[in-house]
């Protein structure tokens, strides 16, 4: 008899049966980071009765993960997740919710209802997927893209500075926020496991990898070149601490935002 490994399991026991075959490209970080939250649900037991609920906007990280659960969902318009969650929040505060979507759909368009759900403090756990650009509707510049960066809308390489969005949300009244990546998983765990028992706003920026939009079009159009990428910009904040700010220019700094001269 042929036994199941424990990802067949937790695929059939938390995901819906119509989303089992894989929505997102090849090399797509979105798709580890969707496996990531599996186990913090099953972790957590967080499915048992009916407080969970997963509010998504528009988007390849709102519709491919926060959808996909066998739990409550509200997929709702482009930018208005936070919106959304506010409100059965409001209703019903015994609810657990998660929101989840990219920089596009959160940062960008929905970057009002952001800042002033964390300067509201609201109940909510908010996970932004940070690939750099808007992913599904044509690789756009958004206000996560790297200075340089080549997009769609930016031919010749983005002008303007990315938004820091853990510094952005504490600056708001964020009780809790946060930046990982998707090649550190047991850290990003860990992180999403304490913000959802934080009593208040909490925020994880999650950086993802985007091989189709962002890596062709900056000569990274394999998923193994934009780990490599990823992985070489990414620095913890304690080794931050050694480097100058000359140095740390182009670094992605991942960790806490609480107490960290980094940044």
């Amino acid at each position: 008899m042929k036994v199941k490994g424990r990802e067949q399991r937790l695929k059939e026991k938390y995901l819906r049966p119509e989303s089992l075959a894989v929505p997102t490209c090849p090399g797509c970080g979105h798709g580890i980071l969707r496996g990531l939250i599996l186990r913090v649900i099953s972790d957590l037991k967080l499915d048992e009765g009916d407080n969970l609920l997963m509010v998504g906007g528009i988007g390849c990280a709102a519709s491919y993960i926060s959808t996909i659960f066998k739990v409550d969902t509200i997929h709702t318009l482009h930018g208005r997740a936070i919106a959304f969650a506010t409100g059965a929040k409001v209703f019903n505060p015994k609810l657990t919710v998660m929101v989840i979507g990219g920089d596009g759909d959160i940062g960008d368009i929905g970057g009002n209802h952001l800042i002033h759900a964390a300067r509201r403090n609201m109940d909510l756990t908010v996970i932004l997927a940070n690939n750099g650009l808007y992913g599904m509707t044509g690789g756009q510049v958004a206000c996560s893209t790297p200075f340089g960066l080549k997009t769609t809308t930016t031919a010749q390489g983005n002008p303007y500075r990315p938004f820091h969005f853990p510094k952005l949300m504490k600056a708001a009244g964020a009780a809790y926020a946060a930046r990982f990546s998707v090649t550190q998983p047991f850290q990003l765990m860990e992180g999403i496991k304490k913000g959802l028992g934080i009593q208040g706003f909490s925020f994880l920026e999650v950086l993802t990898t985007c091989p189709t939009q962002y890596g062709r079009r900056n000569e990274m159009g394999t998923p193994e070149e934009m780990f490599a990428y990823l992985m070489g910009r990414c620095i913890s904040k304690e080794d931050a601490r050694a480097l100058s700010p000359e140095e740390l220019k182009d670094r992605f700094i991942l960790g806490e935002l609480e107490d960290d001269p980094a940044g």
